[in-house]
């Protein structure tokens, strides 16, 4: 984990410039207020629960690794730190969730099961949200604990496949795009140099998110990412097999890619924007969005069957005070979902004033897509996405 100052000059360097926007600008821009088309289930195949009214001696958080603010000095999370003084319940915090699938073939036997998976709180990504929701694996969220969810932007309010937000509370969302070594390779902007230049060979990674890796892919090739056709998709997995086969792609990552950038073992990578800022501590590594398209996503809190909802909503409320959600964003660098986070971010970092990581620009969002929920979570695409990628 690098520091607060390196990490504020990494994201300069990222900056793009022009004024900043919010993110219900940012996404009508990229096609809607998320998840768009998709068939949400409820009633019978969505969880249910009945709500104590105490809250529980501690919370379990399972969440992506750099996504929450840490006291550089003290290895301790201020935020969580404040939530234990503030309402005496502890939190355990277990960076466990490397990429969607993964976590979900990990628990999916104890969540079909019924079971308690020890979990209060997990974070994932919109497409595997809905699936979670259809498959009745998570408990509605307790609205009267959470005043705070008022200060959910508008663009987030109502997705396809949570319409109410019943069961799913915006943590961050964020920009897949390409991060690069310029000392060892120069600038790197295309699908095309990493996909193809011989200097390159075996020094790439992609994302073992198939919505990040095969939406960049189809829209290098002027495909539509938010609306893939069975074409678009064949001809961009074929491209990422020829890679694959040439050796020019040396493995599919997790947010473990930080480490191989830092390394030097890769020198370039597709990657996720705070990741970038939050966990290589290398000067010389720079991220950018594609030229040709890169992802926005949200990824959402959820409460698990068998998870203390109160005190899981409780938390929910705690982290969507504009102050508290400003401190997050002010180290973690992703877009933030809380209004009011913005006015505030100054006390915290005043360069996150106006950031294009957080508060992305109009040139950024010209450039970004959210990728097809149906797509994703399609059988038969993701069949073929994992014989590629060898999972």
């Amino acid at each position: 984990m690098m520091d607060p100052i390196t990490r504020r000059e990494l994201l300069r360097r990222a900056a793009l410039g022009g004024a900043a926007v919010s993110l219900p600008s940012l996404l009508a821009a990229c096609g809607g207020d998320g998840i768009e088309g998709q068939e949400t289930t409820t009633g019978e195949a969505a969880g249910t629960t009945t709500v104590s009214q105490e809250l529980a001696d501690q919370l379990v958080i399972a969440n992506w690794t750099f996504y929450i603010d840490i006291n550089e000095k003290t290895k301790k999370r201020p935020t969580l730190e404040q939530f234990k003084r503030d309402t005496g319940v502890s939190v355990r915090y277990i960076e466990e969730v490397n990429d969607n699938e993964e976590w979900f073939g990990k628990y999916q036997a104890q969540l079909k099961a019924g079971d308690d998976i020890g979990r209060d709180i997990v974070v994932l990504s919109d497409w595997m949200v809905a699936r979670m929701i259809k498959l009745g694996y998570l408990q509605k969220k307790d609205k009267s604990a959470i005043p705070n969810e008022e200060n959910l932007q508008d663009a987030l309010k109502s997705p396809g496949w949570d319409p109410n937000r019943d069961y799913s509370l915006p943590w961050q969302s964020g920009l897949t795009g390409i991060a690069y070594n310029k000392k060892t390779i120069g600038k790197v902007t295309t699908m095309d140099q990493l996909l193809t230049d011989p200097k390159l060979k075996g020094k790439v990674t992609f994302l073992t998110e198939m919505p990040d890796t095969m939406g960049l892919l189809i829209a290098a090739q002027g495909g539509d990412p938010e609306n893939v056709t069975d074409e678009a998709f064949d001809s961009a997995i074929s491209a990422l097999q020829d890679a694959v086969d040439s050796g020019q792609i040396r493995r599919f990552t997790g947010n473990d890619y930080v480490e191989d950038l830092a390394s030097g073992n890769v020198w370039a990578a597709m990657a996720w924007s705070g990741d970038v800022a939050a966990g290589i501590d290398n000067p010389n590594i720079e991220f950018t969005v594609v030229d040709t398209g890169s992802h926005i996503w949200t990824d959402n809190m959820l409460i698990p069957n068998g998870g203390d909802v109160f005190t899981a909503s409780t938390f929910m409320n705690y982290v969507y005070d504009p102050v508290k959600a400003a401190q997050i964003a002010a180290y973690i660098y992703y877009v933030t979902p809380v209004k009011g986070a913005e006015d505030q971010i100054a006390q915290f970092d005043e360069t996150a004033v106006g950031n294009p990581l957080i508060f992305p620009t109009e040139e950024m969002l010209s450039k970004t897509f959210i990728f097809d929920a149906d797509a994703a979570d399609k059988a038969e695409y993701k069949e073929k996405f994992q014989a590629v990628i060898g999972a």
